[in-house]
């Protein structure tokens, strides 16, 4: 489900480790998940804009929609996944508003609230506008479960202060999210 692209290396502070949703890795990489181990991309609209132009009722039903769309900084926009009953579909999706995957998901949630389009993004993200009722929940039925993220490093070598704070954080009971 999720792309090569969906990866997020990390040099900082001179730590060579990175973040992948799938733990294939080279053979020297270890890999320690963090985050929830099962999660979902969700669709959803505000529901002026559902009561606009009506209730997608399959995935193809998004090509005739308005959508809020991510890219990745490399440019690389992947399309939106769905399954249901072992039927698997990708919509390259169209609208008028193209974010920043990271730094433009807050613009995005207000965005479809405020009923530009159709977002897809993580259930955690949404969950707290579904409460609200700000966003209403679209294609429910096809969202797709996936393994949540895995924090990667090379094993071969001394793991750098930094990286092995971070670490040691993340397998504490308060570091879980």
């Amino acid at each position: 489900m999720i792309a090569e692209e969906n990866f997020i290396d990390l040099l900082v502070a001179g730590c060579d480790a990175g973040i992948r949703y799938d733990e294939r890795l080279e053979q020297d990489m270890i890999a320690v998940p963090i985050g929830p181990r099962t999660q979902r991309f969700t669709t959803s609209a505000a529901p002026a804009y559902l009561d606009r132009h009506g209730q997608p009722r399959h995935p193809r039903d998004l090509l005739g929609h308005a959508c809020v769309r991510g890219r990745f900084p490399s440019g690389v926009m992947i399309p939106w996944e769905f399954e249901r009953d072992g039927e698997v579909v990708r919509v390259d999706t169209t609208g008028p508003l193209l974010v920043s995957i990271g730094g433009g998901v807050d613009l995005a949630i207000d965005a479809a609230i405020a009923g530009v389009g159709i977002l897809w993004l993580f259930e955690d993200w949404v969950r707290p506008h579904f409460e609200s009722g700000v966003l209403e929940p679209v294609l429910e039925p096809w969202w797709q479960n996936f393994s949540g993220p895995f924090l990667y490093y090379p094993g071969r070598r001394l793991v750098p202060a930094p990286l092995r704070a971070f670490i040691d954080y993340i397998k504490t009971p308060a570091g879980h999210w």
